[in-house]
């Protein structure tokens, strides 16, 4: 898929979005080999080793919601869990369209059994609520479960192709969308498509692996417990660890830390 529009010197992963012309289509492609390379940094950095085949269903999940959100507003932040029952698994992924970041964790353990695969997707569009949709889907193929939530939840029909490498691809059908060339795609014919179809691009997007996780923002989360009960929230230490649950990224709290902290915030709430 190829044109003469130059990609700036923006850091982060390159996103682009073509329409097809004629077929009345929308695409978002990119070759997510540098966002894999700050994905694999931070699981080096927090010592974190997932089984390769976990791991490899989550780096699928991060290439489905940064083409999807590349595809949706600026102003609009997605965040999806996605439960598997075998491996009984939660893959937890989130694009955030106003700061271009994507980040995303798994979860292997406290897992409970559902009874069946579910997708929830949390969906916060400038000021207005979040919204919650729940769908259930068949097998263990992160892709698929993303084009179940597409057509049930969003009633856009949306399909994910592996091209080669870590070059991903998302078509999605707009409103009289030619469905029965939708439906016929397959990975050749897209590898093809430049070729075989007009497209027009509309933009180009940039996105990188943050999550924004840091030590105030974790007391900030764990400053109620340390109010009511801050010998069970440490032990009997001085030092606990905790896990970021969207990135999974380590954080030393210490006690006397936090006790500065819920000493200075109790201050400014009197005020």
């Amino acid at each position: 898929m190829s044109d003469t529009d130059e990609i700036p010197e923006v850091e982060g992963l390159a996103v682009r979005t073509y329409f097809v012309r004629n077929r009345n289509a929308l695409i978002a492609r990119a070759d997510f080999t540098d966002l894999y390379v700050d994905y694999y940094l931070h699981l080096a950095q927090y010592q974190m080793r997932p089984e390769p085949a976990m791991d490899t269903m989550l780096k699928d999940a991060v290439a489905a919601v940064t083409l999807h959100s590349a595809s949706k507003p600026w102003n609009e932040i997605a965040a999806w869990t996605i439960h598997f029952e075998d491996p009984l698994l939660n893959l937890f992924v989130t694009g955030n369209n106003p700061a271009s970041t994507v980040t995303g964790n798994l979860f292997e353990q406290d897992v409970k059994c559902a009874g069946k695969n579910l997708f929830y997707s949390d969906l916060v569009q400038g000021s207005d609520q979040p919204r919650r949709s729940v769908v259930d889907f068949e097998g263990k193929d992160v892709f698929a479960a993303v084009e179940v939530f597409c057509r049930q939840s969003e009633q856009r029909p949306t399909r994910y192709f592996h091209l080669e490498d870590d070059d991903f691809v998302m078509i999605t059908a707009q409103p009289d969308c030619d469905l029965e060339w939708f439906e016929s795609l397959d990975v050749e014919k897209m590898k093809r498509i430049d070729q075989e179809e007009t497209l027009r691009l509309l933009e180009t997007r940039h996105y990188r692996w943050e999550c924004g996780c840091n030590q105030e923002r974790i007391m900030e989360v764990l400053a109620a417990t340390m109010r009511m009960d801050p010998d069970a929230l440490f032990d009997g230490g001085e030092m606990i660890r905790v896990g970021c649950p969207r990135c999974g990224a380590k954080h030393k709290i210490t006690r006397e830390s936090l006790e500065a902290y819920v000493a200075t915030h109790k201050k400014r709430e009197t005020i």
